[in-house]
């Protein structure tokens, strides 16, 4: 084997571990990733026991329920469906009935109810998450511009 032949069989061993690690990686990134899920996703799809989802909308009014410590319960809705969350912990200063909402947990199949882990509030008056903001647009129930979602904005006729 001359010296040109190792050394391409040497790159060429190389370039097969970088591609190897970059599919693993990219695998692996894959099964961590949780999209987001309206509650008529979660509702008309089956998602697997255990599984970990984000689930988003907005969070309905009338539906808070303040329970024992720091048990929170409350309804996820996007205006056709809502989703009943449960979610023991602190919840952002910004979290109130009406706003955007993504929370974090699995679905409990056999009562119906969300277990969430984790709660994100929108940060200010104008800001929706994204994801949020598309599902709603997409039935027609939030126009951009609007502070509060479904809510023509003072002005306007």
């Amino acid at each position: 084997m001359t010296r040109k032949q190792k050394r391409l069989s040497i790159i060429a061993a190389g370039a097969v571990f970088i591609v190897a690690a970059v599919a693993l990686v990219t695998s692996a990134l894959r099964e961590q990733i949780v999209f987001f899920n309206s509650p008529t996703d979660v509702l008309a799809q089956t998602v697997t026991p255990g599984a970990r989802v984000r689930l988003g909308g907005l969070v309905e009014e009338g539906s808070v329920i303040r329970g024992q410590d720091t048990t929170v319960t409350f309804k996820v809705t996007d205006t056709t469906n809502a989703v009943h969350v449960s979610y023991k912990g602190i919840l952002p200063d910004l979290f109130r009935e009406g706003q955007g909402v993504v929370t974090e947990g699995v679905f409990d199949q056999t009562t119906g109810e969300f277990i969430a882990d984790s709660v994100l509030a929108k940060h200010d008056e104008n800001y929706m998450p994204k994801e949020v903001a598309d599902a709603l647009k997409a039935q027609g129930v939030w126009k951009e511009g609007d502070a509060t979602p479904g809510v023509t904005p003072q002005g306007s006729n």
